[in-house]
């Protein structure tokens, strides 16, 4: 945030500007702040207060004059009572306070949304821009979306990965374990679906489960490496070393693109 001088520690070959210098005279967007440090909270709360900061190896104050617009999705004043967040610095920063509803409150911010999403991820994967069919819309729409925004952007990049036409359908839309979302989707409903699902898995050790659910993302993938992971959320790293871990074991891995398709051809 504050920049330092050239030689003020190991590898400070030259000297850098933090972000307040960089927004000198603009606005400076401080997100998750409630997940910021006590003892950086206190270094903020003196560059709000006096419009000064010091750069980390500096002699003397670097004066600064910005707008700050911080995000939260926790309760700033429980974080004041837990003792995780300064009282002094939430009352500086509670000028003007936007309070957003969650995103299944806000049915036509998915369909924009979502079609955004779509649009993006079509170009990022190098496939056609697919529509999303109204049924699919349908979908999307009475899903609760605990992770918000987050958690519909991975939904919607994995219909682009999984989609086998030149629509995203509700076959597409599916949740990160592979079910689809109900058509009476709700906090109830999920609490139900999970609970099911972990039913069926009592017995099993998590290695046995982790490594199913590998194997079948990449299968269902066509062996491409890239978009299991992009689907499983892991890095591409991660599931190679995983792989070779299943091959040394004598684990049958579904073969890497073109070799796995003229495996089914075969």
């Amino acid at each position: 945030l504050f920049g330092h001088e050239k030689g003020a520690f190991t590898g400070a070959v030259a000297r850098r500007i933090g972000k307040f210098e960089e927004a000198n005279g603009g606005t400076l967007l401080l997100d998750e702040i409630s997940e910021m440090d006590v003892q950086l909270q206190a270094k903020l709360l003196r560059a709000i207060q006096e419009k000064i900061i010091d750069r980390v190896g500096g002699s003397k104050p670097v004066p600064v004059d910005i707008r700050i617009i911080a995000t939260s999705n926790r309760d700033l004043a429980e974080a004041v009572a837990e003792k995780s967040f300064r009282e002094d610095l939430l009352f500086r920063l509670n000028v003007v306070t936007l309070k957003i509803p969650p995103l299944r409150a806000r049915s036509l911010d998915i369909e924009v949304l979502s079609q955004h999403f779509a649009k993006k991820y079509s170009e990022a994967n190098g496939v056609a821009n697919r529509p999303i069919t109204e049924e699919a819309m349908g979908k999307l729409k009475i899903n609760p979306w605990r992770g918000n925004v987050r958690e519909l952007e991975n939904t919607i990049h994995r219909a682009i990965l999984l989609c086998q036409g030149d629509v995203i359908g509700p076959d597409a839309i599916l949740m990160p374990d592979g079910t689809a979302i109900p058509d009476n989707a709700n906090g109830d409903s999920h609490a139900t679906g999970y609970a099911s699902n972990g039913a069926s898995l009592v017995g099993r050790k998590v290695a046995e489960v982790e490594q199913d659910l590998i194997l079948n993302t990449l299968d269902h993938c066509l062996g491409n490496r890239t978009h299991a992971a992009n689907i499983l959320g892991i890095s591409i790293r991660t599931l190679r070393n995983k792989l070779k871990l299943y091959s040394g074991d004598g684990i049958a891995v579904p073969l890497a693109g073109a070799d796995h398709r003229a495996a089914l051809r075969a």
